[in-house]
Order: C-alpha cells, then sequence, then structure tokens
C-alpha cells in the first residue's frame, strides 16, 4: 500500500451478550451492593460500620452504574459500529435488546431523517446520535434539477431519484468523511456525467437518447452509481430519471423543431394512406367494370382524389357538364 492509499475497511458482525439478562444481573448486584451498605452500617459497633463490606459498596455501587451504560436496543434494519478507543471491534445487526462493553464510543451523526434534498445536513463535526447507530433501511436521494449539456452539445436540464442503502457499515463510517454527503455529491456528479453520453432525443439510426430508452439510462446512471459508491459501503437498489427538458434558452427553438417533425410525420402517414385509397379505387372501378378510364381521365382522377384526400380545409365539389376533350 503506498503512503498515499487510504486503507479500506470492512464489516466484522458481532454478537452481543443479551440486554435481559444482563439487567436482571445488574440489577441483582445494585440490590446486593444497597443489602451490602445496609449490612456494614448495621453490624458496625460503637457507631463504626464495619470497613470493608462499606468500602466493596462504595465501590460496587459506581461499578455498576456504568455497567449499566452498556445496555442498548436496535430496532429492525438498524445496526451499531462498536468501537473501543479508537479501534473497529465489530458491528452488532440484531435487532433487540444488548448489553456490551460501556467504553464502547459514540460516533458523529449519520442516519438522520433526510431534509431539504433528501439527506440529512449533517457533517463529522455536527450533533452525535446516541450509541453510534446507523440505519440500514432504503433510503432515497432526490437530485435537484441540473443544468448539463447532452452529448451534442444541447443545455437540458436532468434530475433523478436514487434508491439506496448502507451494505457495509465499516466502510460507510470510517473510509469516508460523511457517506451521506458523499453520496448527494456523487449521485449528482454520476448524472451530470451520464447526460453527457446520450443525446436529449433526435439520435442517429439505433442510438439511444435520454428522451426515447429511459430503462436503459436507468440501467447506465445505476451502474455507474454502484462503482462510485462501493467505496463508502453503499448499494444502489434503483436509479431514475425524474427530470428531462431542455434548458429554458433554447426550449422554444426545439418546441418548434419537434412541431416540424410531427407535422412531417403526420403528412407522410396522410400521403401514404391516400395513396393507398387511390390505388384501391382504381383497382376495383377496372376490376368491376363500372367505367373504362384512359391515362388521361386516370390522371385527373388521381389529381381530384388526391387533393379531396389531403386537403385539410373541407371540399366542395363541382359538376362538370363538359368533357376533358371539349
Amino acid at each position: 500500500m503506498t503512503p498515499n492509499e487510504a486503507s479500506t475497511n470492512r464489516e466484522r458482525v458481532v454478537t452481543m451478550a443479551s440486554g435481559g439478562v444482563m439487567l436482571a444481573v445488574l440489577i441483582a448486584l445494585l440490590l446486593g451492593d444497597i443489602g451490602m451498605f445496609a449490612y456494614a452500617i448495621a453490624a458496625g459497633k460503637d457507631n463504626v460500620p464495619l470497613i470493608l463490606p462499606l468500602l466493596l459498596s462504595l465501590l460496587l455501587l459506581p461499578t455498576t452504574i456504568i455497567l449499566m451504560t452498556g445496555l442498548f436496543t436496535l430496532q429492525p434494519n438498524e445496526a451499531r459500529v462498536l468501537v473501543l478507543f479508537g479501534a473497529y471491534k465489530g458491528t452488532v445487526r440484531t435487532a433487540g435488546f444488548h448489553w456490551g462493553n460501556p467504553f464502547y464510543s459514540n460516533g458523529p451523526q449519520s442516519a438522520g431523517v433526510g431534509a431539504g434534498k433528501g439527506l440529512a445536513k449533517t457533517d463529522s463535526t455536527g450533533p452525535r446520535a446516541p450509541r453510534n447507530k446507523i440505519s440500514l433501511r432504503a433510503r432515497t436521494y432526490n437530485s435537484p434539477a441540473l443544468k448539463v449539456n447532452d452529448k451534442r452539445g444541447n443545455p437540458i436540464e436532468i434530475a433523478a431519484v436514487v434508491v439506496w442503502r448502507v451494505q457495509d457499515t465499516a466502510q460507510a463510517r470510517f473510509d469516508v468523511d460523511n457517506f451521506e454527503t458523499y453520496i448527494q455529491t456523487q449521485s449528482e456528479s454520476a448524472l451530470r456525467h451520464l447526460a453527457s453520453l446520450y443525446a436529449y432525443d433526435d439520435g442517429e439510426e439505433n442510438e439511444s437518447t435520454l428522451r426515447s430508452n429511459v430503462d436503459e439510462v436507468s440501467r447506465a446512471l445505476r451502474t455507474e452509481l454502484l462503482e462510485r459508491l462501493a467505496k463508502a459501503g453503499v448499494t444502489v437498489d434503483e436509479a431514475r430519471l425524474t427530470h428531462l427538458a431542455y434548458a429554458p434558452e433554447i426550449a422554444q427553438a426545439m418546441l418548434r423543431r419537434q412541431q416540424a417533425e410531427a407535422v412531417i410525420a403526420a403528412r407522410q402517414k396522410i400521403v401514404h394512406g391516400a395513396v393507398s385509397m387511390v390505388e384501391m379505387a382504381l383497382r376495383d372501378l377496372a376490376e368491376k367494370h363500372v367505367v373504362q378510364l384512359d391515362d388521361e381521365r386516370k390522371a385527373a382522377m388521381v389529381s381530384n382524389l388526391m387533393v379531396v384526400l389531403c386537403g385539410e380545409s373541407e371540399v366542395h365539389p363541382v359538376i362538370n357538364a363538359g368533357t376533358l376533350y371539349s
């Protein structure tokens, strides 16, 4: 390991003594201490208590009180990191009532309820949470709308929601300064990088875009986040885009382009349908021998039908009393 390379911690799951059993033992010690103190007073002579029982009872009382501080509880999907005089001793993951060394230290606040953008505003010097506990529940981070450039250089606004949870408590506690702030920073960085790899829309043939390939983009975002957050002992259950739009300065121009593309696509479909209907009409007239048309009359009929079928306004028929040749 090089001097500038930080060591990677790994979680060690340990089992603590039952809190119920230890509570009964400590209560018995406390009652025994009170009884010894009373005995030392009562058994003394000439108002002088027995020295040895009195000293033992005075020493046992603070010891019992200190041992009682080792009692703690864990809720489901909650863990406690055990640190004894700066050394990592393991992690307790079992929910219930436990007892451990009363000198296991507390740590900086970590698993607060999300606020604002989805994460607690804490740092390594903030309030201290009791018992060095870390929540293992799934939590979400809603990123703000970020203004970035897509693959083609168009300014866009993009945001995502990340569902994450702590997988390795030792890495989350010791390998990064504050894993919640780390998640926020890395999520926004990954989102910016992802946006630069895809075009917003109107990509080349078989090209994935942010707008058309949402599932593929979401998988790519989750893969990148898993790689970035692995150092903090955090896993990502899901990552999806929640907001995608052009930046305001080009939104109107892009809207006009999209409207023009929609009009062209609609016209193409109308023309294709009109040609099919004209072809069907000419074929049925010929097969049923309704009328015999030469090329000039067919051309006139095709022209009239195309005007009727492709025109946007209502058509008013004109009766021709003559012929095409007069």
